[in-house]
């Protein structure tokens, strides 16, 4: 099994050594890419490591850690890889749970996994309030614009992906930036990819994250607002049509009819100081409430039609 190691380095100069040194034998090959960095990481691989499997791979200009983990991933596909693990180069990961991630897709589990550092309680009680509420709303919006209910901790860029789910991706779509690890949940539901949570401890010690969690929520929110419409009228409309379809066809229609009917009579209630009828509360009121009925009800038929299969074998028969 050809496991490549995929590393976005940026400003990481301080941890990147000792994250390479602990890589397991398991790996094939490690792929540095030096995303312009400022202090020439990409440099200081090539001259302090003698390791044979490490390729340092150079951009000119900054792309953002999705176009430095675009360029790693044609790279590994370009030199056969089975399957391609992505870790930060800060040291924030540990470079030990390889196996863990590339074990589950080996024994066609899952095609996807994902690490997860809100599993264990007590690494969680350690967290600063403001990165958990922030996970938080990261988190929920991420399950309504990828499908994948059941995962948490989207930020987390400790992952594997089997090559033969990657090689399905148009990875020239992807987002360049931060973005980069919610736009690749979006498309791996789209081609129904099996993905597991992998739980693991995150190690925080002097570096700083690049990434601000409050700063990105309110960008993000389009960004999720686009999937989101993209999912349902991609797996919804397009490529299949069922119940849910219908359910979602009429919710929404009926609670905005509800909604603006409700309103427009309360102003004029209001505004003439005539009390609206019973009827007319009812016919304002009733389309809400079989609307929002409708909704939750798609809502639950989504929340149960998560990916349940691994497609990875089948694309490779394919």
């Amino acid at each position: 099994m050809y496991i490549a190691v995929v590393i976005p380095c940026y400003k990481v100069e301080k941890k990147i050594l000792e994250v390479l040194l602990n890589i397991p034998d398991t790996v094939t090959s490690i792929f540095c890419v030096d995303d312009a960095c400022p202090n020439q990481s990409g440099d200081l691989i090539k001259k302090e490591i003698k390791d044979k499997r490490v390729i340092v791979l150079q951009h000119n200009k900054n792309q953002g850690v999705g176009g430095a983990m675009i360029t790693g991933y044609k790279a590994a596909l370009e030199k056969g890889a089975d399957i391609i693990v992505k870790i930060d180069g800060d040291g924030q990961m540990n470079p030990k749970l390889i196996p863990t991630f590339t074990k589950m897709i080996e024994r066609g589990e899952c095609d996807y996994t994902k690490g997860n550092r809100f599993y264990y309680i007590e690494d969680v009680k350690t967290m600063p309030t403001i990165r958990l509420i922030g996970n938080a709303i990261l988190s929920f919006m991420t399950k309504l614009s990828s499908g994948y209910w059941h995962l948490f901790d989207p930020t987390n860029g400790y992952t594997a992906i089997s090559a033969n789910v990657l090689k399905n991706i148009p990875l020239e779509k992807l987002d360049k930036r931060y973005f980069f690890e919610t736009d690749i949940l979006f498309r791996l539901n789209l081609l129904r990819a099996k993905i597991n949570d992998v739980p693991m401890r995150a190690i925080y010690e002097d570096e700083k994250s690049n990434l601000k969690i409050l700063e990105i929520v309110f960008p993000f929110l389009g960004k999720h607002i686009r999937n989101i419409i993209k999912r349902i009228i991609y797996s919804y409309y397009l490529r299949d049509f069922s119940v849910a379809s219908v359910e979602l066809l009429l919710a929404i229609p009926l609670f905005i009819f509800g909604l603006f009917f409700g309103i427009s009579k309360w102003i004029e209630s209001n505004t003439y100081g005539i009390e609206a009828s019973a009827g007319t509360v009812m016919l304002s009121a009733l389309p809400i409430l079989i609307g929002t009925q409708l909704l939750l009800s798609f809502l639950n038929y989504d929340i149960n039609n998560t990916p349940k299969d691994s497609i990875h074998s089948k694309l490779e028969q394919k």
